[in-house]
């Protein structure tokens, strides 16, 4: 009788706040792959303005990876946080390291158009130079959330 009044031993509750963060950061790294990664940029001081050409990043085969790699990021969070093992999240630091790659190799390599692309002065009369967009250092930030995040996910504690 008495051992009917005992209360059942509690599960131990699973987090999921790292897989949930992962998932998010994937999402946001495959957003990024969209936006305007780069440009050149052509401005006068006669005119007292400028004129801009953007490229975005999936107009890129790098971006096109790095697209992907927010993919396998979104789907290595996605798979931490609806199985019983949230530790399946800390995989997601490949495909973010390999974003992180690919980004900086986009701009030290210079990706497709850029390589092609020079900057000169003609004084305050015209200037032409190749710029970094922000969505750029967006997906370099989501990458980095994502290696920093899946890391966290491995060492937390259970």
């Amino acid at each position: 009788m008495a051992d009917d009044l005992m209360p059942t031993p509690a599960r131990p509750r699973v987090r999921r706040g790292y897989p949930l963060a992962v998932a998010a950061a994937g999402a946001l790294l495959v957003f990024c792959a969209v936006l305007p990664w780069a440009g050149i940029q052509a401005t006068s001081s006669l005119i007292a303005g400028g004129v801009a050409s953007d490229v975005r990043g999936i107009d890129d085969p790098f971006g096109v990876y790095t697209l992907m790699a927010g993919l396998v990021a979104l789907g290595c969070g996605l798979a931490g946080l609806l199985s019983s093992r949230p530790r399946l999240a800390a995989l997601a630091v490949v495909p973010g390291g390999v974003a992180v790659v690919v980004l900086l190799k986009f701009v030290i390599g210079g990706g497709g158009d850029l390589r092609d692309r020079v900057s000169f002065d003609l004084g305050g009369l015209l200037s032409i130079e190749p710029v970094i967009r922000f969505g750029w250092f967006a997906a370099l930030g989501c990458a980095l959330a994502v290696v920093l995040l899946s890391v966290l996910a491995l060492l937390r504690r259970p």
